[in-house]
């Protein structure tokens, strides 16, 4: 696969820890859909990652696999479009893992800002495992095994992509110079030619002796056009230019994606350990009653008191699903008294409702024929194996580790 392809890959994945809600619909999934049209996506359950945390349950994540990736494609995410897999069936992110711990220092693991955020979250959990340490570099094998150039992020992960870009970077200093390096290299730049080869150097000379940014932009360019070279040559010379070796692992850039504001029934972030949510897949009954019984405006007690819409948990579910003139009606209502609180959220519950309709329609024709989603799941988990197998050969080479195979 050419350089430029992997720029356009991008991999992403979700923990199994059960059923999902409107909030990971919100951040998530309508992201994903929008993707699929436009890059090579692989979208992975995360049951090991949901192990680390969850360890004690491991029956809950089996079942939420499924469920899950039922959800994914009610949601839209097309199995023609993207690649769905299940991470624990391609061993070959837990062999990476492996082998990039052997060369990762341990401050790295340490410092990463969600490691003690997560241990103050979950003291009621016994985290003092080697895995959960380890999950961030876990997560880096999960990206590295598929040289996904592209990561979709929030601004709070994006730490962990550059953790990805600082291992990847060492392993390519360690394990990517083989011997008659930078003679192969100056062979690469001949077979260039010469307008090629002279632009190149001016190019290499500027970066190495300047930090030029933008030489080194150009040079990326150059080397991809560059149809009379092997993609080994071709990423031997993305590899030169920058200093290092050859490029085994790619570096991924995060993909910032807008931070999801989903509020949930209680007017916080809408979150399970919250208990406030409204499930991607609920009947359309409990939605309606859960959205008659939230809590207005604490004030308001009579139908003839005026309320504040922003003291009130409903008015920031219409910040999400209501027009202009929905809004402007229910915040004139209410601060006049001039509409009671079921009233206001009548057209709330038409909107969710009108959300969920497709996705219960298409989660039909799954929920009826589980086979199918075991057979999207068996394929999809085929297709990533296949891409991870190539990475590990190349990986297991430069190590030392190809003996025999």
């Amino acid at each position: 696969m050419s350089s430029v392809q992997l720029q356009q890959r991008v991999l992403s994945g979700m923990r199994p820890t059960g059923k999902l809600h409107l909030g990971h619909y919100h951040g998530v999934l309508k992201n994903w859909v929008e993707l699929q049209h436009d890059y090579d996506c692989f979208f992975f359950v995360a049951d090991w990652h949901a192990l680390t945390t969850h360890y004690e349950n491991p029956f809950m994540i089996e079942q939420s696999v499924f469920d899950m990736v039922i959800d994914w494609l009610a949601a839209g995410v097309n199995p023609g479009s993207s690649t769905m897999f299940v991470q624990s069936m391609v061993p070959e992110h837990a062999e990476l893992h492996l082998l990039l711990s052997m060369m990762t220092p341990l401050g790295w693991l340490e410092r990463v800002p969600t490691y003690k955020d997560q241990q103050e979250k979950l003291k009621e959990k016994d985290l003092a495992t080697y895995g959960f340490l380890g999950y961030p570099l876990l997560q880096s094998a999960d990206i590295l095994v598929y040289r996904a150039g592209l990561v979709p992020v929030g601004a709070d992960q994006v730490a962990h992509v550059e953790l990805t870009r600082e291992v990847a970077r060492r392993f390519n200093h360690l394990y990517g110079k083989d011997p008659g390096y930078e003679e192969q290299a100056e062979a690469a730049i001949k077979k260039m030619g010469k307008k090629s080869a002279k632009l190149y150097r001016s190019l290499l000379k500027r970066f190495q002796e300047q930090g030029d940014d933008e030489a080194l932009a150009t040079a990326r360019a150059l080397i991809i056009d560059q149809q009379n070279i092997s993609l080994g040559d071709r990423e031997r010379l993305l590899g030169f230019i920058e200093g290092g070796g050859k490029v085994i692992l790619t570096e991924p850039q995060p993909l910032l994606t807008a931070s999801s504001k989903m509020p949930g029934l209680d007017g916080q972030k809408m979150s399970k350990s919250y208990g406030n949510t409204i499930g991607l897949r609920e009947a359309p009954d409990e939605v309606d009653q859960k959205i008659r019984k939230m809590q207005t405006d604490p004030q308001r007690v009579r139908l003839t008191d005026a309320g504040d819409p922003d003291k009130c948990p409903v008015w920031n579910l219409h910040e999400v699903y209501s027009d202009e003139g929905v809004k402007n009606w229910v915040r004139q209502g209410c601060q006049s008294a001039g509409i009671g609180c079921l009233e206001c959220k009548k057209p709330l519950i038409e909107k969710v409702l009108e959300e969920q309709k497709p996705i219960h329609e298409r989660a039909r024709q799954y929920e009826e024929n589980p086979e199918l989603v075991t057979s999207i799941i068996s394929e999809g988990s085929e297709r990533a194996r296949d891409a991870a197998k190539a990475t590990l050969e190349e990986v297991r080479k430069v190590m030392g580790l190809s003996f025999g195979r």
